[in-house]
């Protein structure tokens, strides 16, 4: 969402519903400073993208490396699935390959990550790819604000909010802003304004997991049932050597909506001269995102990031960070209680 390098702190102490960060003293990018689109409009310097290609019945072979309409069509109906690639940008990459191969393990298909007939048969779930979206007095209200470098400077605000209309669609769609824009050329954000949009508001509710397996090497998240079915997969970034999450049993000890952030400069290795200990407030471009999911291992957690287009490609401090609207999703599956395998 902004653009900068900055601390994340993962170590966290709760006091009643409240969060407060810490840290593992790792350098990590956790927001942008500027937005990376324009507050009111869709303007793109890429290729359009024709809704009609993405709607389209053809079931191309797709493998890693593959880009386009096509591609777009398998996120989105893969993100339907409750089998996330992360951020829907039109790339099959490394989190969509996990995806793909995670939903034909479950499909009973041959696990070859790529998307065959076989594999675009079981995607179909017979609803529209995209939907028509009419944007409201409210998506284009805000407020909306640049999110400041400075930790200091972040500390007088009240709020965290998106950065622009599109960075605040871009999240609700679980796309890249920059794809939305593709897809509505030259459409302004205006209230009424008709965009074409991913469909994945449609995605079924899941029953609630037994438990969580982080599997570390393969960066990825499987929510699983009480009879060992695979509900969920969501991509994830996790600690580097210096910061690992240690392979284990855990359990989700808190939960909690829009966590405050606290930045203790005592803790950090990169901190300012004259910087103080102050509480982040919460919010969408928070370092924490959205949700947080305390674990029994101190100082560590599940938490959202305002960097949904880095989950999975990059190291963090030692928790484990999901694109925001995993996070919530996750939370949905799950209570305080529910115990968390991790596994190399």
């Amino acid at each position: 969402m902004f653009n900068f390098l900055a601390i994340v702190l993962c170590a966290f102490l709760w006091t009643s519903s409240a969060v407060e960060a810490a840290t593992h003293a790792a350098a990590h990018r956790v927001s942008r400073h500027a937005p990376r689109h324009d507050a009111k409009s869709t303007r793109a310097t890429a290729p359009a993208i024709d809704a009609k290609a993405i709607e389209a019945d053809d079931t191309p072979l797709l493998a890693p490396g593959s880009v386009g309409p096509a591609v777009v069509r398998a996120q989105i109906m893969l993100d339907r699935a409750w089998f996330s690639p992360g951020e829907i940008d039109g790339r099959y990459a490394e989190n969509m390959r996990k995806a793909v191969i995670a939903f034909q393990e479950v499909k009973g298909l041959p696990t070859s990550g790529r998307v065959d007939a076989a594999t675009w048969q079981a995607l179909h779930d017979g609803q529209p790819v995209l939907r028509t979206y009419a944007l409201t007095a409210e998506d284009v209200a805000g407020p909306f604000e640049p999110i400041p470098r400075d930790m200091m400077q972040r500390a007088s605000l009240r709020f965290l909010p998106y950065s622009s209309p599109a960075e605040a669609l871009g999240e609700r769609f679980h796309v890249d802003p920059r794809l939305l824009q593709r897809l509505n050329p030259g459409k302004s954000l205006e209230a009424g304004v008709e965009l074409a949009a991913p469909n994945v508001e449609v995605a079924q509710p899941r029953q609630r997991a037994a438990i969580l397996r982080i599997e570390k090497r393969a960066h990825v998240m499987r929510a699983i049932d009480a009879k060992g079915n695979v509900l969920a997969t969501f991509p994830i970034s996790l600690g580097s050597a210096r910061d690992p999450l240690p392979p284990g049993r855990l359990v989700i000890r808190t939960e909690v909506k829009d966590p405050k952030f606290t930045y203790d400069p005592k803790l950090i290795r990169t901190s300012k001269p004259g910087e103080r200990r102050v509480d982040i407030p919460p919010g969408p471009n928070s370092p924490v995102g959205v949700m947080w999911l305390g674990l029994s291992k101190p100082h560590y957690g599940i938490h959202g990031t305002p960097e949904p287009g880095r989950v999975g490609h990059e190291e963090t401090s030692g928790c484990v960070h999901l694109t925001n609207w995993d996070a919530l999703r996750v939370a949905s599956l799950v209570a305080v209680g529910t115990p968390v395998e991790v596994r190399e």
